[in-house]
């Protein structure tokens, strides 16, 4: 047996949800709070599986967990925003981690198709929901991007290892 073979068979390990998270969490991200409005009532929830899929149309995915308290709501949206969080905005991001309607401390921006879009933040991205797939215990939403505004002045909100970069 070669030394390639003999170092992945003493290192590499079969799959669990455990390790499954612990590997992913290696990956360095950008934090988002998705929001739409349902009914008039903003619904938010943080994001980081959050990324870009085409230039040409302008599309971009995330995907949310099948069992999470406003699936409904971003199931049954037309429009939606894409709060992209600066450094700033860790108490916004702990907030819909948590809960899925804003407090009065969270200040919003309504957009040209009537989506809350989150003040201060380095980027807001209003879009069209296009499809949605069900894939394993996640629905993944795939949007086309029709307004966009941002900030080149602000720093990102970035999570690594289940915990925000200082």
């Amino acid at each position: 047996m070669d030394r390639l073979s003999i170092y992945a068979k003493e290192n590499m390990k079969k799959i669990n949800k455990s390790n499954f998270k612990k590997a992913l969490g290696k990956f360095a991200t950008g934090v988002t709070v998705i929001c739409t409005n349902d009914n008039n009532q903003i619904f938010g929830i943080t994001v980081n599986s959050f990324s870009s899929l085409s230039l040409s149309p302008p599309l971009v995915l995330f995907s949310l967990d099948k069992n999470s308290s406003s699936i409904n709501s971003f199931l049954k949206s037309k429009y939606l925003s894409i709060n992209i969080l600066s450094k700033e905005q860790k108490k916004i991001s702990n907030h819909f981690a948590l809960n899925n309607h804003p407090d009065d401390n969270i200040v919003f921006f309504v957009g040209k198709e009537n989506t809350p879009l989150i003040d201060n933040c380095i980027a807001n991205l209003e879009c069209k929901l296009i499809e949605n797939l069900k894939k394993g215990d996640h629905h993944i939403f795939i949007c086309k991007l029709i307004n966009i505004k941002h900030d080149d002045k602000k720093k990102p909100l970035l999570y690594f290892n289940s915990n925000y970069i200082k």
